[in-house]
């Protein structure tokens, strides 16, 4: 897999593998050993058995081998990672777990004993997610500028769609926040939402918004400015774009507790920056297609020369 798989794709794969596969992935796993050293990092062969039953879970191919090419590069990006200060946060990483488990009508509690029980563990696996998340940043950190557009490069594209720019739909948003404490979400998520869903009807638009915010308690506004309909996050482009202007989507519980988003604004551009971002896009397009993004191996190739990596 080598970090191939995009994070929804192998999730969606293990969780109906894991319901259907515990009983051929279960198995006590001897003392570990020390099988690989990348650098000052020790890959045991208790790592290696838990990635072997996550390469069963998903009905891959692939043995102890393919588990210790994976952990290399898993440490080697992970390494990269933090040198470059490009990690998601622990209640990222739990928030995209307990997305996935919802998803896939699973409590985390759930979900953790599907993978304790295939003998992969809730730690080995949020391990993964975190890397999966955190390496295109990685990636967008060391290639993203060389990737602008300039000038002639947009006037190129231009002339091949015809001559004229792009239009997109830009936006000017607001973040609405039902903050739940992280003690408390179990408990209270659910009159929170509620309160969220309720507040909606009540929004007076985004310039009298903090005033608003004040008749709630613990709710809190931030302001996300301009937005092209490219650049929105995919869990909230539909909410978004569903939404009219001054209106406001709909919630969703995330980390931070009962969110919407408010449209302060909403008008169709064409401008040098909304072509760069539309092509930009349809470039991000075309190598999620086609798969990873050719940046990302070349890194991990430099990565992989560097680096002292030493099999016992």
């Amino acid at each position: 897999m080598g970090g191939k798989m995009s994070i929804s794709r192998t999730l969606s794969v293990l969780a109906v593998a894991g319901a259907l596969s515990i009983a051929a992935c279960a198995g006590a796993q001897a003392a570990s050993q020390v099988k690989v050293t990348v650098n000052n990092t020790v890959i045991t062969s208790g790592d290696i058995a838990k990635r072997v039953a996550f390469i069963r879970l998903q009905h891959q191919k692939g043995g102890a081998d393919e588990a210790k090419k994976q952990l290399v590069d898993e440490v080697l990006k992970r390494a990269e990672i933090a040198r470059l200060g490009q990690s998601v946060s622990t209640q990222e990483v739990d928030a995209a777990f307990a997305r996935f488990a919802g998803g896939n009508k699973l409590s985390p509690e759930q979900l953790g004993k599907i993978l304790d029980q295939a003998g992969v563990g809730v730690e080995h696996f949020k391990q993964y997610i975190a890397v999966q998340m955190s390496w295109p940043r990685a990636v967008n950190f060391r290639y993203g500028n060389s990737s602008r557009l300039q000038g002639a490069d947009l006037v190129k594209r231009m002339m091949e769609g015809g001559g004229s720019k792009p239009v997109t739909t830009e936006y000017f948003l607001q973040q609405v926040i039902f903050v739940i404490p992280e003690k408390k979400r179990g408990a209270i998520t659910a009159k929170r939402q509620a309160e969220a869903n309720a507040s909606r009807s009540q929004f007076p638009g985004c310039e009298t918004s903090k005033v608003f915010a004040a008749n709630y308690r613990d709710v809190s506004i931030r302001n996300l400015g301009r937005m092209l309909a490219q650049q929105l996050p995919d869990e909230w482009k539909p909410l978004v774009e569903k939404a009219g202007e001054n209106g406001t989507t709909g919630t969703r519980v995330t980390e931070k507790g009962v969110e919407y988003l408010a449209i302060c604004k909403k008008r169709e551009v064409n401008d040098d920056t909304a072509a760069e971002i539309v092509f930009r896009a349809e470039d991000i397009g075309k190598k999620k297609a086609g798969g990873e993004d050719p940046n990302s191996e070349k890194y991990l190739e430099e990565l992989r020369k560097k680096a002292q990596i030493v099999n016992k």
